[in-house]
């Protein structure tokens, strides 16, 4: 089993910044992958950035240059740094660890992007 908790997130201008932190409720380097999810109003849930447990990363093309993810295994915490906020970026992003076979979800923050 695997808690995590998100924190983060709320109004930002379109061009701003913000950062998004997961907290997992144990070692995230036993984690096979930690990825960020988002789901904008109306549309399906897309997967936007991947941290693996060897700590290789991909992103979502649309993302790729303004996202960063990264992870501090001292704190089992996995953060994205997002830059260049978009309008199209406003959803609410979850956060979800794989562990194995099994999949576990934040409950997700909400990021409005205003222009």
């Amino acid at each position: 089993q695997v808690q995590l908790v998100e924190s983060g997130g709320g109004l930002v201008q379109a061009g701003g910044s913000t950062s998004l932190s997961c907290a997992a409720s144990r070692s995230i380097l036993n984690i096979n992958a930690m990825t960020w999810y988002r789901q904008a109003p109306g549309k399906q849930r897309e997967w936007v950035a991947v941290i693996t447990s060897g700590g290789n990363t991909n992103y979502l093309d649309s993302v790729k240059g303004r996202f960063t993810i990264s992870r501090d295994s001292a704190k089992n915490t996995v953060y994205l740094q997002m830059n260049s906020l978009k309008p199209e970026d406003t959803a609410v992003y979850s956060c979800n660890a794989r562990v194995a076979n099994n999949y576990y979800w934040g409950k997700g923050t909400l990021v409005t992007v205003s222009s």
